[in-house]
């Protein structure tokens, strides 16, 4: 995913491993174990590499897949998707479209008019509580 080592480098320094692994090389945390699954209250989740809004606490639900989970982002085009055939699997990439980080998966079944599910490694994601 990275191109040039410099900012390799400042990648490095700037997330924990575990997030550089999974946000710059496009890796996924264990299920079940992330911060922000059981995150509650009202706020906005950003993106942990560049700060960008994410998702709205107001579009958080429960999925019992193991990561939190959303039903639409928080602003048309603070992300991307692409296509990941990765694994032998055809999924939908989610990246932030600020950062290009690899922040997780989108798929067809989740609540809402929109049906969407979000699927978001807990530490691509900070949490800023509402004031």
């Amino acid at each position: 995913m990275e191109k040039n080592n410099e900012k390799k480098d400042e990648w490095k320094k700037k997330l924990t491993p575990e997030q550089y692994k999974i946000m710059r090389g496009g890796g996924t945390e264990i299920p079940f174990t992330g911060e922000h699954l059981k995150t509650k209250g009202k706020g906005m989740f950003t993106c942990a590499a560049c700060g960008n809004a994410l998702f709205s606490s107001d579009t958080k639900f429960e999925s019992g897949t193991g990561w939190p989970s959303f039903s639409e982002v928080a602003k048309k085009g603070n992300v991307e998707l692409r296509d990941d055939s990765a694994f032998g699997m055809k999924r939908i990439e989610v990246r932030c479209a600020k950062c290009k980080s690899h922040l997780g998966h989108v798929f067809d079944d989740g609540p809402g008019p929109a049906g969407k599910r979000y699927c978001i490694n807990s530490v691509c994601l900070n949490f800023e509580k509402k004031k």
